[in-house]
């Protein structure tokens, strides 16, 4: 039973690296004084999972959200806008909490999130950019319309 288990995560986790990788943006749903809030941001995950890359100005109402209530979701999904995306489409949870990327650390993420958008350099690199990661806690995986799983991140 063990076993079986194990290979269904394997395949959960394998199946998030395809989607996070086929896909550049995400929604980011941010909450203020009880009011959510949602925007597209351009997103990337780390290789382990543990967690999600997104770059904003800190002028911005998603920053002044964060800085007050770091706890986020994020959605990831990979619909085509058709009939069908009932039945084939897939959409991903992220759970957890952010923080801006400081110090030494800030190069080496910094350059992760480039090499999946090196577009946005310029806007990563000004001054008033923030690069934040996500800890994700925990994916919700949907397939298939109604199949619901849950992915628990281990720290």
């Amino acid at each position: 039973m063990r076993l079986i288990q194990m290979e269904r995560t394997a395949r959960l986790r394998e199946f998030l690296k395809d989607l996070f990788s086929s896909q550049r943006l995400a929604v980011l749903a941010t909450q203020s004084r009880k009011q959510p809030y949602g925007n597209l941001v351009a997103f990337m995950a780390t290789n382990d999972l543990k967690h999600l890359l997104f770059a904003t100005t800190r002028a911005t109402r998603k920053y002044a959200n964060i800085s007050s209530n770091p706890r986020i979701a994020m959605v990831v999904d990979n619909r085509s806008n058709r009939e069908a995306d009932f039945h084939q489409a897939a959409a991903v949870t992220a759970t957890g909490v952010v923080k801006e990327i400081e110090g030494p650390e800030k190069n080496r993420f910094q350059k992760l999130y480039l090499a999946k958008h090196p577009y946005l350099k310029e806007f990563v690199s000004s001054p008033t950019c923030a690069l934040l990661r996500m800890d994700v806690e925990t994916y919700y995986v949907v397939r298939q319309f109604q199949n619901v799983v849950e992915l628990h991140i281990k720290k």
